[in-house]
């Protein structure tokens, strides 16, 4: 079991809470699309924990029920499920659960019988395409949006050092550059984002993203820089005791923004 699948209990929490609008905007979508014969839905960074597949098959039920209401007497429609993540991931450790999942599926005969479903993975970054043009049905994509394609670089002056000297992202004594460096790398990340969604998603295709983000639009604060500085600080003190280097402090830069409602609308 890998580490992130020990330690994504966070992720579960906020899944579950947005856990209605996800099935309820898949079985609008199934009945928008005049109920296809073949879903495509695909997972935007999916990582390697039991998160995936657990989502996996709540949508499935969704649609199975949607199914029920509508057509039951109708055979259920096959299910292309694509999972994406960089392609680091260890996707082997979901596959090794695909067993345990299809064994599920099948004991839940509420609404019908057992569906078929075709799991693949598709590596590679999702600030690039991905899927042929207007082939996938749905996009959902949970705690992966709010990860930047790459560290801004208006981080770094004309001699290619750091601005941001002894923090690792917003901080309370980062300057006011560091944060609207931050901020232009998401609008332009999440705008390549939707770009390249909107060429794959099939007419009346729907998405749900679900982001890390903060409540205030400053950045800067208890709430949100908290961790940010706690872990700043502790590698300073790694560097006071010698065991490590303030280079390498103050050249470390994580690429991690959480956006407020305001970044998000006006993207939007």
């Amino acid at each position: 079991m890998t580490d992130y699948a020990r330690n994504s209990s966070v992720q579960k929490k906020a899944s579950d809470k947005t856990k209605h609008i996800t099935l309820e905007t898949v079985q609008q979508l199934y009945k928008e699309t005049r109920r296809p014969k073949s879903l495509k839905i695909a997972d935007l960074g999916c990582s390697s924990g039991p998160n995936t597949l657990s989502t996996i098959s709540d949508i499935i039920k969704a649609v199975k029920f949607a199914h029920h209401l509508e057509i039951p007497n109708q055979p259920l429609p096959e299910f292309s499920i694509l999972l994406n993540d960089l392609r680091s991931n260890d996707f082997n450790s979901i596959f090794k659960s695909l067993p345990d999942f299809h064994t599920e599926l099948k004991r839940d005969t509420n609404y019908g019988d057992c569906p078929s479903v075709f799991i693949a993975a598709n590596p590679g970054s999702f600030y690039g395409r991905l899927f042929p043009e207007k082939t996938i049905h749905f996009i959902y994509s949970s705690f992966s949006l709010h990860w930047l394609s790459k560290v801004p670089p208006g981080l770094y002056d004309d001699q290619g050092k750091s601005i941001n000297k002894g923090c690792i992202n917003i901080c309370s004594w980062s300057p006011e550059a560091v944060s609207k460096a931050y901020c232009s790398q998401f609008k332009e990340d999440f705008s390549m984002f939707l770009r390249f969604r909107s060429k794959e998603v099939v007419s009346s295709g729907r998405m749900v993203l679900i982001i890390l983000g903060r409540e205030a639009p400053n950045p800067v604060g208890r709430r949100n820089s908290f961790f940010c500085e706690l872990l700043a600080r502790s590698i300073a003190d790694l560097v006071a005791q010698g065991k490590t280097e303030q280079e390498k402090l103050d050249s470390y830069e994580n690429h991690f923004y959480a956006p407020s409602v305001e970044v998000n609308l006006t993207i939007a």
